[in-house]
């Protein structure tokens, strides 16, 4: 599925609301249509801020598939990438023992430098423990059995779709107190967890929680000025959503996600295909360098 926000949520219904008008009517004076200028403001405010809560669903939406995409492409292509570096190495030092040239030696030593060090058992193994010992992971590449393949890249349309009714629901951002903004905020952190984890049965078993948690409060109408510092407020925090998405687009993860967004995971095959043969080739101009 492709990414919901990208470019789409930039709309001025967040952003573009609080310039004031001095033509406006005066705070509590009704306009042509007998209107009263805070209730126009207080639509504005709730327009605003369910923009927002959509701009924050989406990316999160696309914070959670480059984050996983990063672990996946850490997990299969890692090995891969330094397999290279070694090999890099090796012909370096290869050509430097033939040649015995000051540059080769010195490419030589820049090359191994490179290398990163063999990590520590402890490092090898990490997550993969539990109370019961090592994890089928572990255990499975120990006996040179098949690795069970690795998860999903991105939660399932049903996960997404229960993860964007919670958001919207719970969102912080829709409390008009602070102890009701603490609890949601609590919530909607498990609500991130699950959604992560792409826990179906976790987020359904939210949904169940939240529905049978205390209604929220009735919203007041507000005055004028705290409806525009609302609003002032809400374009503070598009803005810097604005700046979190950019980040995560601009990101190598995110540029190899935007090369793929329908399937990503074809992309890692691509792309592991290509490193096999460089390993390849590699290999075979360390042979002729060596014989």
């Amino acid at each position: 599925m492709r990414r919901p926000y990208a470019g789409a949520v930039t709309d001025e219904g967040v952003g573009g609301t609080t310039a004031r008008n001095d033509e406006e009517p005066q705070a509590g004076s009704p306009d042509a249509g007998g209107e009263r200028a805070e209730a126009r403001l207080e639509r504005a405010v709730r327009a605003a801020e369910q923009a927002l809560i959509e701009f924050e669903i989406a990316v999160e939406t696309f914070r959670v598939e480059v984050e996983n995409f990063s672990r996946l492409h850490h997990q299969k292509l890692g090995p891969m990438y330094a397999r290279l570096d070694e090999l890099d190495a090796q012909i370096a030092e290869a050509r430097a023992v033939q040649s015995g040239d000051p540059e080769d030696l010195r490419r030589a030593q820049e090359a191994r430098a490179a290398v990163m060090p063999m990590p520590g058992v402890d490092e090898l193994f990490h997550d993969w423990m539990d109370s019961d010992g090592l994890s089928p992971e572990a255990a499975s590449m120990l006996t040179d059995q098949p690795v069970r393949p690795p998860k999903r890249v991105r939660p399932s349309e049903e996960v997404r779709r229960l993860y964007r009714e919670l958001a919207r629901k719970a969102h912080p951002d829709l409390a008009q107190e602070e102890k009701e903004r603490e609890r949601r905020d609590e919530f909607i952190a498990r609500v991130n967890a699950a959604y992560g984890r792409g826990d179906e049965a976790l987020l359904r078993e939210l949904a169940e929680e939240w529905e049978a948690g205390p209604a929220p409060e009735e919203v007041r109408p507000s005055e004028s000025e705290e409806l525009y510092a609302r609003l002032e407020w809400l374009s503070r925090r598009k803005e810097l959503l604005a700046l979190l998405a950019r980040e995560l687009e601009d990101s190598a993860i995110g540029s190899m996600l935007r090369m793929a967004p329908d399937d990503p995971d074809r992309l890692l095959e691509e792309i592991a295909e290509q490193l096999l043969t460089e390993v390849a080739g590699r290999e075979a101009e360390l042979a002729k360098l060596v014989q």
